[in-house]
C-alpha cells in the first residue's frame, strides 16, 4: 500500500498539513548524539530524538537508514535554533518509513516495529 499517498491525500483533502512529511539526512542526528541533553532511540523504522527537560520530536526512518522524515506540524513546534538545524539537512530524495506513515494514520492503533534501542 502506498502510504505517502494516503497521508498526503489526508493531509489534503482534511485540509491537515500537519501530517505532511519533510525528508533528511540521517545526519541530522549527529548533533544530539554528541551531547548527553539529547537521547535518541529508535526501533526498526520509526525514532524519537529528546531534549532532556525540553523537546521531543518523533520521526521515520526510511529502508536505507540514510534518510529519515517527519511530519510538518512537529518540526514547527521545534525552538528557532533547532529548526534552522533541521532545514540545513533537508533531503534531497525522499524515502520514508512505511510504518511510520502507519502509525501517523492511525496514532491510537498497536504497532509492532521491533524492540526500541539507541540509534
Amino acid at each position: 500500500m502506498d502510504y505517502l499517498r494516503l497521508v498526503t491525500r489526508r493531509a489534503l483533502t482534511q485540509n491537515d498539513p500537519a501530517l505532511l512529511q519533510v525528508a533528511f539526512d540521517a545526519s541530522v542526528l549527529d548533533r544530539y548524539r554528541e551531547s548527553s541533553a539529547y537521547s535518541i532511540v529508535r526501533t526498526d523504522t520509526v525514532g524519537r530524538v529528546k531534549k532532556q527537560g525540553g523537546w521531543t520530536l518523533d520521526f521515520g526512518i526510511a529502508p536505507d537508514e540514510a534518510t529519515i522524515h517527519a511530519p510538518w506540524q512537529t518540526l514547527t513546534a521545534l525552538p528557532d535554533a533547532e529548526r534552522e538545524h533541521w532545514a540545513a539537512h533537508a533531503a534531497a530524495t525522499l524515502g520514508l518509513s512505511e510504518m511510520f506513515l502507519k502509525m501517523q494514520l492511525a496514532p491510537a492503533a498497536c504497532h509492532d516495529d521491533g524492540d526500541v534501542r539507541a540509534w
